[in-house]
C-alpha cells in the first residue's frame, strides 16, 4: 500500500481505503482524503507487488494487520480508525467492521453484505461465498458485459451461511448505494446488511441514476471501462448528471461521516 499524510504535527483521524476487483493499488481518494485532514493508507489485497495475482480467498488478518499497522504510527490519532471501501472492497470493509474492534467508522459504496467469489478465513471462522454464475453473463448492443445476473438471490436461504454477520459491527456505518448500478443490485446488499443492524448503527444514501463507481465529485462518470480479469470490457451503469450529483453530495457526507465518529481532522480544508 502507500500511506497519505496531511502537513503539521497531526495527530490526525486514520483510515483504509479500498477498492475492488481490478486489484492493484489505486491512490487518487486516499491522496484527496489526506488533503482533507485524514492520514490513509490506500491499501492494495491483490495483484500488486507480492500479493497474490488473482483473489482466491479474503484473509482478514491480512486487514488486521494493516489495521494495526497505521494505528501504530504515531502521526496517527486512535483508538478507532475509519475504512473506506467501494465493491468488493465495501464487501472487505464491512467484513472488517464486523470482526476488528478497531474499526470505529466504515464507508460501504456500492458492495455487497455477502461474500461472492471467495472464502472470507479469520482464524478459525470461514465464511463460504455464494458462487458467481458466470453463464448469466450478458452481452450489450456495444458487447460489454453487464454482470449484473451473475449474482444469487442473496435471499435465498441456502446461502444464509455466506452472509457477513453485520450484527456483529460495533461502530459506525455508512452505505452509499447507485440505484443505476448495472454491476449488482447495491441497494439490496445495504439493506439486508441493515436488517442485522441497529438502526442508530448504520445510515443509507441511495441516488437515484447514479452508477457503480460513485468517485469524488470532479472524477468524470465512468459506465463501462476494462478491468483486470475479464475478456471484454465491464458496464457499470450511471446517467451523468444524476451520477455527479451523486459524486458531490456523497463525498461531502462522507468527510463529515468520517469526522463524526472519528474525531475531528486536519482545520486545511483544500
Amino acid at each position: 500500500g502507500s500511506f497519505w499524510l496531511p502537513p503539521g504535527p497531526g495527530p490526525f483521524p486514520g483510515v483504509i481505503d479500498l477498492f475492488g476487483g481490478a486489484g492493484g493499488l489505486i491512490e487518487f481518494r486516499a491522496g484527496l482524503l489526506a488533503s482533507r485532514g485524514f492520514a490513509v493508507l490506500a491499501l492494495a489485497f491483490f495483484a500488486y507487488d507480492d500479493l497474490p495475482r488473482t483473489l482466491a480467498q479474503l484473509d482478514l488478518e491480512y486487514f488486521e494487520e494493516a489495521a494495526e499497522l497505521l494505528l501504530r504510527h504515531p502521526k496517527v490519532r486512535g483508538p478507532g480508525l475509519g475504512v473506506v471501501g467501494v465493491s468488493k472492497g465495501a464487501e472487505v470493509a464491512l467484513a472488517m467492521a464486523t470482526f476488528l474492534p478497531q474499526v470505529a467508522a466504515t464507508v460501504w459504496i456500492n458492495g455487497t453484505a455477502f461474500l461472492h467469489g471467495n472464502p472470507l478465513v479469520y482464524k478459525d471462522l470461514r465464511i463460504p461465498p455464494i458462487p458467481y454464475y458466470t453463464e448469466r453473463v450478458i452481452f450489450t448492443e456495444v458487447g460489454a458485459l453487464d454482470n449484473s445476473a451473475i449474482f444469487a438471490d442473496p435471499r435465498d436461504p441456502a446461502y444464509s451461511a455466506s452472509a457477513i454477520p453485520a450484527e456483529k459491527v460495533r461502530g459506525k456505518v455508512l452505505f452509499v448505494v447507485g440505484e443505476a448500478d448495472r454491476s449488482f443490485n447495491s441497494k439490496l446488499f445495504a439493506e439486508l446488511a441493515m436488517a442485522r443492524m441497529p438502526p442508530e448503527s448504520c445510515r443509507l444514501l441511495s441516488y437515484p441514476g447514479a452508477g457503480h463507481l460513485i468517485e469524488p465529485p470532479g472524477s468524470p462518470l465512468c459506465s463501462i471501462s476494462s478491468i483486470r480479469g475479464t475478456p471484454r470490457p465491464v458496464v457499470w451503469g450511471g446517467e451523468a448528471q444524476a451520477h455527479a450529483r451523486a459524486q458531490e453530495h456523497s463525498w461531502q457526507e462522507i468527510i463529515q461521516f468520517l469526522e463524526l465518529h472519528l474525531g475531528p481532522a486536519a482545520t486545511m480544508k483544500l
